[in-house]
């Protein structure tokens, strides 16, 4: 196997361990389990942003500090929309589960 093969296979088993990662914490009691992964990818976005070189274009300053937010918070995005799906599930089966006992009582 080539070493461009393996790391895109180790690329993609790191995404979907940290998918399955984050909808485990997602579905846990605590809500602030669920933030860890997007705080975490968040805080990395912004390391890309400061180590953006010194360019003595300001527009490209501006253009590649953008792209960096941007794409740096791709994860970010991915791992928040997991975490509003699973506490609006959560939060939906709790209201069930509320009008069962107050149709029980």
């Amino acid at each position: 196997m080539s070493n461009v093969l393996i790391a895109i296979l180790l690329l993609m088993a790191l995404g979907v361990g940290g998918i399955w990662l984050q909808i485990f914490l997602s579905r846990k009691e605590s809500k602030w389990a669920g933030l860890i992964l997007p705080i975490i990818t968040f805080g990395i976005s912004l390391i890309f942003v400061m180590n953006v070189a010194f360019i003595n274009d300001i527009g490209t300053v501006i253009v590649t500090i953008v792209s960096a937010l941007l794409l740096g918070n791709i994860p970010t995005a991915v791992f928040l929309v997991i975490y509003a799906v699973c506490r609006g599930r959560r939060k939906k089966q709790r209201d069930l589960d509320k009008m069962s006992v107050q149709d029980l009582e």
